[in-house]
C-alpha cells in the first residue's frame, strides 16, 4: 500500500512537471492593494477565452477572494485538504471560459501559519492531480512569507506586480532581494499596474531598477504597463473580470497582450537555479522512491 501510494506521488509530480506541458507563473508584488488578483485574473481569463486550460491557485492561504471575484459559489477550499476532509481534485471549482480555480480559506490564521510538514503535505496534495493543465497561475499572498517565497522560487516565471507608491516600490524590492540572494531566483518579469500612461509605468520600472541594479544580482523586465482604468473597479462590483465585462477597455487590452506575452515565454526542459513547480519538498524522496519501485 505504501509503496502505491509512494508510486502515485511521483508519477503525479512528473505529469504536472512535465515542462513540454505546464507553464507555471506565480504573481507576487510584496504588498497588498498593487493589483496583483486582478492581474492573475486577467491573464488567467484572457488565456482561457483562447482555448487554453488555465488553472488559477489563490495562494493566499488567509484571506482569499478569487472565487468571491468571479461570483463562484465554493463548498470547500484549500483548509479541508489540509484537514484531510478531502482531496485536491475534490476542491476546483469552473469559472467562465472554462478557467479552473483552486480556492483558498479566508479568516482562518491557522493557514497562515502552516508547519513545514503542513507546507510539504500541500505540496504533495498536488501530485495527486491528474488535470490536463496548459498553464497554472499562482496568486499570492502579500508579504514575504516561507509560502510566498516557495511559490516563487519553484515557478518557472515569477511576475512582480508595482504599483506607483513608495511602499510599493520598497515592498518589491525587498521581496526580490530575498529571492535572488537566498533562493537562486534571478529573473523577474514586472508588471507596472494602475498607471497613467505608458511613459509613468516605465518611470516606475526605472525606480525599481535603479536600486534593483545597484544592490543585486537580479535581471528585471518590464512586461506589462496595465492602465488605471475605472472599469476595472466595476468590473469588481460586477464580480467579473475585466477582460470579459469590458474587453476593449483600456486595462483589459493590456490584459491581453500581457498573457499573449505570457504565452511566448519559454518553458525550461530542465529546472533552473530552483526547483520545478510542486517537487520541491518531494524530488529527492520521489526520486528515491522511483529507484526503489524500479522505475
Amino acid at each position: 500500500m505504501i509503496e502505491t501510494t509512494m508510486h502515485d506521488q511521483a508519477s503525479g509530480l512528473r505529469r504536472l512537471t512535465n515542462p513540454t506541458r505546464t507553464k507555471v507563473i506565480t504573481v507576487t508584488g510584496g504588498k497588498g492593494g498593487v493589483g496583483k488578483t486582478n492581474i492573475t485574473l486577467g491573464m488567467g481569463m484572457s488565456m482561457a477565452k483562447q482555448g487554453k486550460k488555465v488553472m488559477v491557485l489563490d495562494a493566499d492561504l488567509g484571506l482569499a477572494n478569487i472565487d468571491v471575484l468571479l461570483g463562484l459559489r465554493v463548498g470547500k477550499n484549500l483548509s479541508h485538504v489540509m484537514q484531510g476532509v478531502c482531496d485536491l481534485k475534490d476542491i476546483i471549482v469552473e469559472g467562465p471560459h472554462g478557467l479552473k480555480i483552486i480556492p483558498a480559506s479566508s479568516g482562518m490564521r491557522g493557514m497562515t501559519e502552516l508547519s513545514t510538514a503542513q507546507h510539504a503535505g500541500l505540496i504533495r496534495a498536488f501530485g495527486t492531480l491528474d488535470e490536463e493543465v496548459d498553464v497554472l497561475l499562482v496568486d499570492t499572498a502579500a508579504g514575504i512569507s516561507d509560502m510566498v517565497l516557495s511559490f516563487s522560487r519553484a515557478a518557472q516565471d515569477v511576475v512582480i506586480v508595482v504599483c506607483d507608491e513608495p511602499t510599493s516600490i520598497t515592498d518589491a524590492y525587498a521581496l526580490i532581494k530575498l529571492l535572488s540572494r537566498e533562493h537562486g531566483v534571478t529573473r523577474f518579469k514586472v508588471v507596472a499596474n494602475m498607471v497613467r500612461s505608458y511613459r509613468e509605468g516605465r518611470d516606475l520600472f526605472t525606480k525599481l531598477t535603479r536600486v534593483t541594479e545597484r544592490f543585486l544580482n537580479a535581471n528585471l523586465e518590464l512586461v506589462a504597463c496595465v492602465p488605471l482604468d475605472e472599469r476595472v473597479r466595476q468590473s469588481v462590483k460586477k464580480q467579473k473580470v475585466v477582460v470579459d465585462a469590458f474587453p476593449q477597455s483600456p486595462a483589459a487590452l493590456a490584459l491581453n497582450a500581457l498573457a499573449n506575452k505570457a504565452l511566448t515565454w519559454p518553458v525550461p526542459r530542465n529546472p533552473g537555479g530552483h526547483l520545478e513547480f510542486f517537487v520541491e519538498r518531494l524530488l529527492v524522496r520521489d526520486e528515491a522512491a522511483g529507484d526503489y519501485l524500479g522505475e
